[in-house]
């Protein structure tokens, strides 16, 4: 098992979703979140006024599967997410030791 975690551009959440829902993904975490990488930033002119905006917003989106859908879903975030500039976002991909359902006490695949 694995998570995906992806940040993205905000604006790219729905094209995402509609992807992963492609694929048959049937949950996943999203969060708000800011940060930066490369680009660090940039400034902004507000009321006459330079500022710095280091923090940029993006969306976190977390995905636990199976190892089976992994690439599939790794591509379908990759290939919706892209728009070729800078600030795009990155996917991470982490070994789960194991999940548990709460509700039913399930572990490992069954409980995703």
């Amino acid at each position: 098992m694995k998570l995906v975690v992806a940040i993205i551009k905000p604006f790219k959440l729905e094209e995402v979703k509609e992807a992963l829902a492609g694929l048959g993904i049937e949950g996943m975490t999203v969060t708000e979140v800011k940060g930066f990488g490369r680009q660090k930033g940039h400034t902004e002119i507000y009321r006459g006024s330079e500022y710095t905006v280091d923090f940029l917003p993006k969306v976190k989106i977390e995905i636990a599967l199976g190892d089976e859908l992994v690439a599939r879903t790794v591509e379908a975030i990759v290939k919706s997410a892209k728009t070729g500039k800078i600030g795009d976002g990155k996917v991470f991909i982490v070994p789960l030791e194991d999940v548990v359902r709460i509700r039913t006490d399930e572990h490992g695949d069954a409980a995703i």
